[in-house]
C-alpha cells in the first residue's frame, strides 16, 4: 500500500506525522520575531460572536498556530487528502476542532454541519482556494458559507524572512525558524451576502473577498520585509 494510501485510511499515522509537522512548526513559531496586525479587531469580533477564517492554502501551514485558541474555539475544515489528514490531526493537537469534510457528502449536509458548529459559538476556518486550486481564486465554498452564516469573516496571512516554497499547487510557505515574521487578521468589508443573489452580485462578492485576501497577503510581507507574493 502507498504511502498516499495508508495516510489516508491511518488516524494514527496522520497523528504521528502531525506531531512531527507539529514540533517544526512550533519550533519555527517560538523563534520566528513576529509582528501581528488585526488581532484586537477579530478578538473585538470573537466577543460577540463566530466570526469565518478564509485564507489562501499558501498561506495556510501556521494558520492553527496563530489562531486565539484562548478567546474563542476554531472548527477547521479539511479532506481525506494526506495533507488534509495531517492538517486535521495538527489543527488538534493545538485545540483546535477539525471537521473532516467527505466529498460524498453533499453540500447541503456538509452546510448542516457547519451551521450546527456555528450555533455552537464555533467559529469556522477555511481556504478559499483549496484543498486542489487552483491556486488564489476563491471557490464557491466561502462565498456560499459567508451568505449562508451571516459571520463576520476575517482573512489571515503570515509571511516570514525564512521560508521556502513547497513544488506543490499552491506554492505553499514554509516557515524557517529565526526569520523575522508577521501575521494578519483582515476584516473583509463589503461582503454583505443576501440569501438569493444574481450571477453579477455573486461575481462581486468573489471579486472583494479575493481582494482582501491578497491584500492581507501583502501585507503581512511587506511587515515581515519580503518581497510580496501570493
Amino acid at each position: 500500500m502507498s504511502l498516499r494510501r495508508r495516510i489516508e485510511k491511518s488516524e494514527l499515522l496522520a497523528s504521528a506525522l502531525a506531531a512531527c509537522a507539529g514540533s517544526y512548526l512550533s519550533f519555527c513559531n517560538h523563534t520566528t520575531k513576529w509582528q501581528i496586525e488585526g488581532q484586537d479587531e477579530l478578538k473585538s469580533a470573537l466577543a460577540e460572536g463566530p466570526v469565518l477564517l478564509i485564507m489562501w492554502h499558501s498561506r495556510s501551514v501556521m494558520g492553527a498556530l496563530h489562531w486565539p485558541v484562548d478567546t474563542a474555539p476554531l472548527s477547521s475544515l479539511y479532506d481525506k487528502s494526506p495533507i488534509g489528514r495531517v492538517s486535521g490531526a495538527l489543527q488538534r493537537r493545538v485545540g483546535l476542532q477539525p471537521m473532516e469534510m467527505s466529498r460524498k457528502l453533499s453540500n447541503r449536509v456538509a452546510s448542516r454541519t457547519i451551521l450546527r458548529r456555528v450555533k455552537e459559538g464555533v467559529s469556522i476556518g477555511m481556504t478559499a482556494d483549496g484543498p486542489l486550486g487552483p491556486a488564489l481564486l476563491v471557490k464557491d465554498a466561502p462565498l456560499e458559507w459567508a451568505r449562508t452564516t451571516g459571520l463576520p469573516v476575517f482573512c489571515y496571512a503570515f509571511s516570514t524572512s525564512k521560508s521556502r516554497r513547497l513544488s506543490s499547487w499552491d506554492q505553499m510557505m514554509v516557515p524557517k525558524p529565526f526569520g523575522n515574521g508577521a501575521f494578519v487578521f483582515q476584516r473583509a468589508r463589503g461582503l454583505s451576502a443576501a440569501r438569493k443573489m444574481t450571477t453579477d452580485e455573486l461575481e462581486t462578492l468573489r471579486t472583494n473577498l479575493q481582494k482582501t485576501l491578497t491584500d492581507a497577503a501583502h501585507r503581512a510581507d511587506a511587515l515581515a520585509d519580503v518581497a510580496p507574493g501570493a
